[in-house]
């Protein structure tokens, strides 16, 4: 007997995988960009963030929702909210932190998710990712023992929590259902937005074209466009296949810092890194395949 599940054409995974591969590119921008920004950078956050939001009010105005396409209340303000601050996290993170340390650090995201989803919405983790927790506390003790030496402890600690605020928001964006996920990301950058007012008469910033590009690039282009290429792509490749190719963000990211910038990332950030990369793609690994019904 055949399967019931629509399977995906040669041509159309070809299609998906090519824009996860474009959005993972677009997405390892951010380090190097929020390196050239010589802001605040609570400041460089409102003000991606307010790029982002004219971006997708626009996106909304063109391509709305379907009518009665409603989020329950909690699940859209604490996704808009998780994510909000992941995002300060993650860039204050890149300006204490080298670039490889903030986003290899984030990456365990998706074992924070399947914790998370047991406590909050009793989704029982599997021994996948409780193996997979293990080689991520594992690398974040390298990463540490070399932030206690370099005087980056704190930035290194703020990339951790911004990947477990990220992990939570995965897991209110499962909560929300049938709901329409590009509002609460618009909720998340205007609620960002908000928080950075004070901080632009704190810290005024210089409104020069070397800070003002990357601003408009990172608003228009790596948050804005590359959702919609997600968005694309992940309809077209199966989790895993999104997953292996979405590796290329932590691997590109400080690559090109290091070109443009010269940033180097330690011997013990690239070892951690590569440990809490690996516990996620083995964590990914084993859920596809018991979900294509192999015994595990």
């Amino acid at each position: 007997m055949g399967s019931t599940v629509p399977k995906i054409s040669e041509n159309q995974s070809l299609r998906g995988q090519g824009a996860i591969l474009l959005t993972a590119f677009l997405w390892s921008t951010s380090g190097l960009f929020i390196k050239l920004i010589e802001w605040h950078p609570v400041v460089i956050a409102g003000a991606r963030s307010l790029v982002a939001a004219v971006f997708l009010l626009v996106l909304r105005q063109l391509a709305p929702a379907p009518k009665g396409v409603k989020t329950p209340p909690f699940p859209f303000w604490a996704s808009a909210i998780t994510n909000t601050f992941t995002m300060l996290a993650f860039i204050i993170a890149n300006k204490l932190t080298t670039s490889a340390n903030a986003i290899l650090l984030q990456y365990g995201a998706p074992i924070w998710a399947a914790l998370l989803g047991w406590w909050l919405i009793k989704e029982k983790p599997r021994w996948e990712h409780w193996g997979a927790l293990g080689m991520v506390i594992g690398g974040l003790l390298i990463f540490f023992r070399d932030s206690l030496g370099s005087g980056a402890l704190l930035g290194d600690a703020l990339a951790v929590f911004s990947g477990v605020l990220f992990g939570a928001n995965f897991v209110f964006l499962r909560m929300t259902k049938d709901g329409n996920p590009r509002d609460t990301l618009l909720m998340a950058h205007v609620l960002s937005v908000v928080i950075s007012i004070p901080f632009v008469f704190l810290h005024p910033p210089v409104l020069s074209a070397s800070n003002l590009t990357p601003i408009l690039i990172m608003g228009i282009v790596q948050q804005g466009l590359a959702a919609v290429i997600f968005a694309y792509g992940i309809k077209r490749v199966s989790a895993i296949q999104g997953m292996l190719t979405a590796t290329l963000e932590p691997i590109c990211n400080p690559v090109w810092v290091l070109l443009v910038v010269g940033e180097k990332p330690s011997a013990a950030a690239v070892i951690g890194g590569g440990i809490i990369v690996a516990a996620v793609l083995f964590s990914s690994i084993i859920g596809s395949q018991r979900k294509a019904g192999k015994r595990l």
